[in-house]
């Protein structure tokens, strides 16, 4: 099968950062679904996992935490697809990546793609619908139907134009909150309010003066997307008492709880891959992305995609690195089929 993968972690401006490479095709067993990928999009994983390390790899590895494609053969396991299935998941990060012609799964941490989207705009939601899902209704408890009560709450989301920012975003404003995000550029700006923020902060500038020129004296919950180091300080000044704060692993520096002690503030982190990696409540990676399908189905959700690339080639996939890698990216980019 085709695959693009590298053996060696180098600057995506290098042509060998990422290679078009033939591999054996894998056989499913148990719960694996072998997907024929038709579709995949880049997140900062995967150019944090590429660039990250300096040693000479043995075998190629393949990257990929997100994928559009059909089911082509299921392990003994598999109920809940069948050969044909049209489905959409992010993966585990402890096998091998989606930026394959074939790549092996397992059912439960997968969905069933939306009808009404097509390859790539189907292949840039999984990550970050599963990451914005996980973080407001599982780590900051907040529910999505009970919007009469929290529309006398709060949320601010640190960069919500981001993809995880803008399913965050989309997702606060439809369990009813009051909707604070964060965007530097005009561009960006109109794309938050656009996806559901009630306010637009610059993160570029400090916050806590911003909170209060937008009329708020605290927040109650906080969902940090970028930074954490920079922002930690405003974040224990914005947040209230009792107050919820979650962010995704992206500090490089131990960070002060004591911040939070007077105010009796909860921290939490987010990392949509802790399932899939220690084993535990993979159905329910499956059952949100269903639900996600439905929404996106309905129109109620926006697919988040701004960019495609084609053909699937290492080419395009380089290309796609080095706009995510730039920082300078609104939403989402996808690089969709056919195999060259």
């Amino acid at each position: 099968m085709k695959a693009i993968g590298f053996t060696q972690h180098l600057p995506i401006q290098d042509a060998r950062s990422l290679e078009d490479l033939t591999l054996s095709k894998p056989t499913p067993t148990g719960h694996d679904l072998l997907v024929n990928v038709l579709a995949v999009s880049v997140n900062p994983v995967d150019t944090g996992t590429r660039g990250a390390g300096h040693a000479q790899l043995a075998q190629p590895k393949v990257l990929g935490w997100d994928a559009v494609g059909t089911v082509n053969a299921v392990g003994q396991d598999v109920t809940r697809f069948r050969v044909g299935d049209r489905v959409f998941y992010a993966g585990s990060y402890k096998r091998s990546g989606s930026d394959a012609e074939y790549q092996l799964v397992d059912e439960r941490i997968v969905g069933h793609a939306p009808k009404n989207l097509n390859d790539a705009q189907a292949a840039a939601m999984p990550l970050t619908s599963l990451t914005a899902w996980e973080a407001l209704f599982e780590k900051l408890h907040i529910s999505l139907n009970a919007t009469a009560e929290n529309r006398h709450h709060t949320i601010l989301i640190i960069n919500g134009s981001g993809g995880v920012g803008s399913m965050a975003t989309q997702l606060a404003h439809l369990a009813g909150l009051q909707v604070l995000a964060t965007a530097s550029r005009p561009e960006s700006q109109k794309w938050v309010q656009d996806h559901g923020a009630d306010h637009v902060l610059n993160h570029r500038k400090p916050l806590p003066p911003q909170l209060k020129a937008a009329g708020f004296k605290n927040v109650d919950y906080i969902l940090n997307l970028s930074h954490l180091d920079e922002h930690w300080s405003e974040i224990a000044t914005m947040i209230r008492p009792d107050g919820w704060v979650a962010a995704i692993t992206e500090n490089r520096h131990g960070i002060n709880l004591q911040k939070l002690t007077k105010k009796r503030a909860t921290f939490v982190w987010e990392w949509m891959f802790s399932k899939s990696w220690y084993g535990y409540e993979l159905d329910s990676q499956g059952a949100i992305l269903d639900q996600v399908a439905a929404l996106l189905d309905k129109g109620t959700l926006q697919c988040t995609l701004t960019k495609t690339l084609q053909p699937l080639n290492a080419t395009n996939l380089r290309q796609a690195h080095a706009l995510v890698e730039s920082g300078h990216m609104i939403g989402k980019i996808v690089v969709a089929g056919p195999w060259a």
